[in-house]
């Protein structure tokens, strides 16, 4: 039986949950929405990422015997509240943007409704996988957009948390990514895996052409040899010697990249291994990966970048109740309006609209009412944003397991084509899209 996540949570949703059970409120139907004030690093858009993590383990959000008695042990919530939990399930539903879909400033990436007691309790698990995973997702469709046609392999695992680096290793497959190093992605999640040999496999042997020999014996011709343990020009030619010029590729994980390449290229050339592909590795990030465009590199692999979200861990998204049931039974719209942390009261509706095939605005529509949210028929000139992700507690999309990570995929790299040129760019800017309110008729 898969574990528990209803402790992935924060002590507050619940010492929340505990009051408002005592003063009669934790019933009050509510919405809660998931979205960004701003892109992170001052990108120009975003990727969602982690939906179908978030869709798994809402299924195993349950308070069981261990949970149970961890809370009561620490009076963290009084015995009626911990009679509540023992039976939670959500049982509302979950609407959001689809994995792979792109994001800006205000998008409700996700909304959650029931009561205040079943969704106040999903904040930190909602917001500890859309953050991370979503981080992830930014800087590899930058990368991607960096590398062009040239494939990318993420592998970074030894840069980030056990678990975190298999998530990570699916956001970047969602956002263009090839492949990973990490086998238990590969198992969870249906992601290609790549890898040959590190350093310590030349290391290992009394010469580097033993190493190399043994590698091909291994492996076959069509591997990747590391070149540049020792000197990569003597690396170069004894790998051809080794492998003869039908050697699949060479890697190269350090030195100045754009000569380095041009030099091994040449060397390779006069050897007649003009088939023979170059990786090159070495903390590539996007802006060295598009410093690299015009060099004779075939694919990159980025490790440390790609998992930490390249300068930008966080996607800062955050999770407010946008609109409650009064005490009355009408439905209000509420809002923070703190300074620099203001949010948008209402249940919204997301639309992108669209000239030629070119994404022009995010268009988000606000209802003061329940009944009031805006339907596609409205926006004919646009594109619906928001799928049902689960309805009476169960998840209906198919954004789990491998088919959603492929189906995330293939969404992602569909709607990027929508994006005018300018949000392209990697340099720091304003949103490449405005996010325009408008009140729902």
């Amino acid at each position: 039986m898969p574990p528990s996540t209803a402790l992935l949570t924060d002590r507050y949703e619940l010492t929340m949950l505990d009051a408002a059970l005592r003063d009669g409120t934790a019933g009050r139907p509510c919405v809660f929405e998931l979205f960004g004030r701003r892109l992170p690093g001052a990108r120009r858009f975003g990727v969602v990422a982690g939906t179908g993590r978030f869709l798994r383990e809402l299924r195993e959000f349950r308070f069981g015997e261990d949970e149970l008695r961890y809370l009561r042990d620490e009076h963290v919530v009084s015995a009626e509240t911990l009679a509540f939990l023992e039976g939670y399930r959500f049982s509302g539903s979950v609407t959001g943007y689809r994995e792979g879909e792109l994001y800006f400033p205000g998008s409700p990436i996700l909304t959650v409704e029931g009561t205040f007691a079943e969704a106040v309790v999903l904040e930190t698990l909602a917001l500890s996988i859309m953050n991370h995973d979503s981080a992830v997702a930014n800087a590899a469709a930058r990368m991607s957009i960096a590398a062009g046609d040239r494939p990318l392999s993420e592998m970074g695992s030894r840069r980030a948390g056990e678990r975190s680096a298999v998530a990570a290793a699916r956001a970047a497959y969602i956002a263009g990514f090839g492949a990973t190093s990490n086998l238990e992605a590969g198992r969870t999640w249906g992601i290609p895996t790549m890898g040959t040999a590190a350093h310590a496999w030349t290391l290992l042997h009394d010469t580097e052409e033993a190493a190399f020999r043994s590698q091909i014996e291994a492996l076959g011709i069509d591997t990747t040899l590391l070149i540049d343990t020792y000197d990569i020009t003597e690396g170069v030619a004894l790998a051809v010697r080794v492998a003869g010029t039908g050697l699949g590729g060479v890697r190269i994980d350090s030195g100045d990249l754009p000569t380095v390449a041009a030099q091994v290229r040449a060397h390779l050339d006069e050897l007649g291994a003009s088939g023979t592909k170059i990786t090159v590795t070495s903390d590539l990030d996007e802006f060295a990966i598009a410093a690299l465009a015009a060099s004779p590199v075939d694919a990159y692999g980025v490790g440390t970048s790609v998992v930490t979200g390249s300068g930008a861990p966080t996607a800062g998204m955050v999770y407010k109740l946008v609109a409650r049931q009064d005490a009355a039974g009408g439905w209000v719209s509420v809002a923070k309006a703190s300074t620099d942390k203001a949010s948008t009261g209402g249940r919204k509706a997301a639309f992108r609209t669209l000239d030629r095939g070119k994404a022009t605005s995010e268009l988000i529509s606000v209802a003061d009412g329940f009944e009031q949210v805006a339907s596609a028929a409205q926006y004919p000139d646009a594109r619906p944003l928001q799928v049902a992700l689960v309805e009476a507690g169960e998840p209906v999309n198919d954004a789990e397991g491998p088919a959603g990570v492929r189906a995330a995929r293939a969404h992602h790299l569909r709607v990027r084509e929508e994006l005018p040129v300018r949000a392209l760019a990697l340099s720091r800017s304003d949103p490449a899209l405005p996010t325009v309110y408008v009140d729902a008729d």
